[in-house]
C-alpha cells in the first residue's frame, strides 16, 4: 500500500485534477484505491458526486470525533472509495491546533493493520495547515503539481522549503516528485518554467512525465468524470497513464 499526498501551496495548479486521475489510473489496474479529500472547497468530493449535507458525514468527524475512516467512506459511481470533505474542515486549525498527536492522526489511522486494502491518494488544501500537515506526515510520497507559470513555481518552492524545515522531525528526506501540468511546448513560459525547475529542484525529484494542456482534460471535472471515462483516447488520458507508470516503475506506487 502506498499513501500519496497531492499538494502545492498555490491553488489552480491541477492538484485536484491530478488526485482525481491518479485515483482513476489506479482503479483501472483492478485495484480499489482510497481517496481522501482534505480540501474544505470539496472539489474532489463534488466531482465524484459525494456531497455530505452534514459535517459529521465527512472526514471532519474523523478529526473532531475520531470516527473511523471506514465509517465516513463511500463507494463512488466510479468504484473509488472516497472519504469526502466538508466546508467545516476550514475550522480545524482553531479547534484542534497543531500538536504532534493532531498532525499524526491520519498517519496512525492509515497505517493501522488492515486499514485500507489499496493505495491512498489525498487531495490537500493549498495551505500549510493541520489538514495538509496530516497528509504530509501520513504520506509515503508527496506529489506536487506545478502548472507552467511562475506563481505555481513559487508555490512549489514554498513546499520545498517547508519540507526541508520538517526533515529534522521526519529524520529523513520525505520522498517527493514535482510534476509539470498544463504544459504547452509552444509557449515560452512553459520552457522557462522547465528550466527554472531544473535549477531549483533535484533532477531525480522532477517527473519525466508532463501533463500537457488539453481541452478534454480541463472539461472532465465539470461533467463529474475522470479523464479515462470522459475521453480515454485523449492526450490527458495518455499523460496520466504515463504518470502512473512512472510512479509505479520508481517503486513509489504499490
Amino acid at each position: 500500500m502506498s499513501i500519496i499526498a497531492v499538494f502545492n501551496q498555490k491553488g489552480g495548479v491541477g492538484k485536484t485534477t491530478t488526485a482525481l486521475n491518479l485515483l482513476a489510473a489506479i482503479g483501472q489496474r483492478k485495484q480499489r484505491p482510497l481517496g481522501i479529500d482534505l480540501d474544505p472547497q470539496c472539489h474532489l468530493s463534488h466531482i465524484f458526486g459525494v456531497q455530505p449535507k452534514a459535517a459529521d458525514e465527512s472526514v471532519y468527524s474523523f478529526f473532531v470525533r475520531q470516527r473511523p475512516l471506514d465509517e465516513v467512506a463511500q463507494v463512488t459511481a466510479s468504484g473509488v472509495i472516497l472519504c469526502p470533505a466538508h466546508l467545516e474542515l476550514a475550522k480545524l486549525d482553531t479547534l484542534l491546533g497543531k500538536g504532534v498527536n493532531v498532525v499524526t492522526r491520519l498517519r496512525q489511522a492509515l497505517r493501522a493493520p488492515g486499514a485500507t486494502p489499496g493505495p491512498v491518494v489525498i487531495d490537500c488544501c493549498p495551505l500549510l495547515n493541520v489538514l495538509s500537515l496530516n497528509a504530509i506526515f501520513a504520506a509515503d510520497l508527496l506529489l506536487v503539481p506545478v502548472s507552467a507559470d511562475f506563481l505555481s513555481l513559487q508555490g512549489a518552492e514554498q513546499v520545498e522549503r517547508a519540507l526541508n524545515a520538517l526533515e529534522p522531525v521526519f529524520k529523513q528526506r520525505l520522498p517527493r516528485r514535482y510534476v509539470l501540468t498544463r504544459y504547452d511546448m509552444r509557449r515560452r513560459m512553459s520552457g522557462a518554467v522547465v528550466e527554472r525547475m531544473a535549477q531549483i529542484l533535484r533532477p531525480d525529484e522532477i517527473c519525466v512525465t508532463r501533463i500537457r494542456e488539453n481541452v478534454k482534460l480541463a472539461e472532465s471535472p465539470s461533467v463529474g468524470l475522470d479523464i479515462f471515462r470522459h475521453a480515454p483516447g485523449s492526450r490527458g488520458a495518455r499523460d496520466y497513464a504515463e504518470l502512473y507508470e512512472e510512479l509505479l516503475g520508481a517503486g513509489l506506487l504499490q
